[in-house]
């Protein structure tokens, strides 16, 4: 069997070169341990990393493990994302997938009636990063295609599950400026969704 300081230096650059997070099975089997000893390791790494000043940080999100940047260094990290020749999403993708996460599963035409735009385009550019997916069809005229997020949306995300998504309340306008946006943009009062 490997020494433990071993074992971490190769679990530490399986989990560096992964690009989805990676199971505790999986590592166990790639490593020849069992799962308690990988576990064991895992944690280890995850204590040293959350004790030392560190640019990044040990997390378990969508059914494994993963590395992410550390938040400390969020404004630094952004800089770089954000930069013209850095980015990969645009705020068209980012709208849509926000209306997927929170609607899903949910069809094209539904994601296109909530942004008032034809969405085709986006929502390609986002099945071809792997941030959504087929998730079935509608029981309705045409059965058109549902979509939902899929597992690198999470990890993306660093989100164990939807259930970690911040409730769509925080992001609401207080009732008043409801009320003014209401008398701007219709000539009644609009039914609010829940």
């Amino acid at each position: 069997m490997l020494e433990l300081a071993s074992l971490k230096g190769i679990i530490e650059a399986l989990l560096f070169v992964a690009n989805e997070s990676l199971s505790l099975r999986k590592i166990s089997e790639i490593v020849a341990v069992d799962e308690a000893t990988a576990k064991k390791v895992i944690d280890e790494l995850a204590a040293e990393y959350r004790g030392g000043n560190r640019g990044f940080q040990l997390r378990e999100v969508a059914g494994g493990y993963r590395l992410f940047t550390h938040p400390g260094y969020a404004s630094y990290v952004e800089k770089l994302v954000l930069s013209s020749d850095y980015r990969r999403v645009t705020q068209a993708a980012l709208e849509t997938l926000a209306i997927i996460a929170y609607k899903q599963p949910i069809t094209k035409a539904e994601i296109g009636r909530i942004r008032g735009v034809n969405v085709d385009t986006v929502v390609n550019s986002l099945l071809e990063k792997e941030l959504i997916k087929e998730v079935g069809r509608q029981n309705s005229p045409g059965q058109p295609i549902l979509y939902g997020t899929s597992k690198a949306f999470l990890e993306a995300l660093g989100l164990r599950s939807l259930d970690d998504l911040p409730p769509l309340k925080e992001f609401a306008p207080d009732e008043r400026t409801r009320r003014r946006i209401e008398r701007r943009l219709t000539s009644g009062p609009v039914e609010s969704e829940e």
